[in-house]
């Protein structure tokens, strides 16, 4: 006879389990436990408990499950506060997408929330359907939105690694704060030198994105501070971070829409004509055995993107050198220096597009790529606009001696249109 006894006889000939103290499932954790039985005496009868014994009787006689029993807030069908962090454990867990996670890709949001996380786990609870939103599957790149349900399955997390102090760490927070045009708590806005990587590559070492760790929070669960887009290596001036996740999230999709507006100084040779324009074109990456270019193509070509610049002529020194102000609407690799290029007045200095034959550089300056991002501005994430620009990197400020060209003058760039 199964323990606890039988139920009545249900239509259909089928029985039902009666009382608490049939087998119970929780689904959640994949164990069983079993309730135990009342006493039996020596003859094998059974025994009655007084009040309050069968609690000492279960604390005393029951086994340890082999797995930890998840905490009630932390099961399936009781999902955490918002905004409560999680922690790995063999239970279900469910939370809620917080304004600051809101339009977050799903492996992103992983990311953010357990640091100790491998990305393959990631990708692999994801693709096994593990991963529900709202009860349904996702994919990695879905994006959140603020009030969803999220499924956590058990997770297997590595020890959260402490905040690194070492000295190299202590370098790269003094020398990220030396070159700060702007901050606040949401926002970074750096004055990136020439010649200093934005992100890691072949060979490449010393970039901004690793030098970002050091300024994480002391806290293992303290956000890092992310890019929000790119320059050339070779390109100085203003580059924006997102210190949080929620600044990642709206600033990533200002640039999306094309709401930011980028201006950049730069020295070509010659002068265009007419003097203020647009340049559009497609362009496609050209692989040249260990290095690649982006080149003009056709409407079509594959891989081709389509790239919009407007220019404007701010000063110029004899007809042979021009002072220009560039204002990309699209946001292309490259797509500066190959427009440039394209129009037959090549940037100064530039070791990828420079093609004139028999031209020399004019003395006192330096064979260094000209280009400078001046100036950024887009709306905040919390309301306002970030408006900031950066000086002249020392080898432009010594070209701009040299030619005698003023940088405090207007820039006639300003009225041009924010469309492509």
């Amino acid at each position: 006879m199964r323990r606890g006894g039988r139920g009545p006889r249900q239509p259909g000939g089928g029985r039902r389990e009666a009382g608490p103290r049939h087998r119970h499932r929780d689904k959640s954790l994949g164990d069983r436990t079993r309730f135990p039985s009342p006493p039996v005496g020596e003859g094998g009868e059974r025994l009655r408990r007084e009040p309050g014994e069968a609690a000492r009787f279960r604390k005393q006689s029951s086994r340890r499950p082999p797995h930890p029993v998840a905490p009630r807030s932390a099961r399936a069908d009781h999902p955490l506060p918002q905004g409560e962090r999680v922690t790995a454990g063999t239970g279900v867990q469910t939370v809620t997408v917080t304004p600051d996670e809101n339009n977050m890709r799903v492996d992103r949001f992983f990311e953010a929330r357990f640091p100790g996380l491998s990305f393959s786990h990631i990708q692999r609870i994801i693709r096994k359907g593990e991963v529900r939103v709202n009860g349904k599957r996702t994919q990695p790149k879905n994006r959140l939105e603020a009030g969803q349900a999220v499924r956590i399955p058990p997770l297997k997390l590595a020890p959260p690694k402490p905040r690194d102090d070492a000295p190299q760490a202590q370098k790269d927070r003094a020398f990220l704060k030396g070159i700060t045009l702007y901050e606040d708590a949401d926002v970074l806005v750096l004055n990136k030198p020439m010649g200093l990587a934005v992100q890691g590559g072949s060979g490449t070492t010393r970039h901004v994105d690793g030098m970002l760790e050091a300024l994480r929070g002391p806290r293992a669960d303290d956000q890092r501070p992310r890019l929000v887009h790119r320059l050339d290596k070779d390109t100085a001036g203003c580059l924006l971070v997102a210190k949080t996740r929620f600044a990642a999230s709206a600033l990533a999709k200002t640039f999306r829409s094309r709401s930011a507006r980028k201006i950049y100084w730069t020295l070509v040779v010659g002068v265009p004509k007419p003097r203020q324009g647009r340049i559009s074109t497609y362009l496609a990456k050209q692989e040249l055995e260990e290095d690649s270019f982006m080149r003009v193509a056709q409407h079509g070509e594959k891989d081709a993107v389509h790239a919009v610049t407007y220019y404007a002529v701010v000063e110029t020194a004899a007809q042979q050198l021009a002072w220009l102000s560039l204002k990309p609407v699209t946001g292309r690799t490259h797509q500066l220096r190959a427009h440039m290029a394209h129009i037959h007045h090549p940037i100064v200095g530039d070791p990828k597009y420079f093609n004139k034959e028999n031209w020399e550089l004019p003395g006192g300056i330096q064979n260094k790529l000209h280009l400078l991002a001046r100036r950024i501005a887009v709306p905040h994430p919390r309301g306002g606009v970030i408006d900031v620009s950066a000086p002249l990197p020392p080898h432009m400020r010594q070209s701009w001696n040299l030619l005698g060209f003023d940088a405090g003058r207007y820039d006639p760039i300003e009225e041009a249109p924010e469309e492509a």
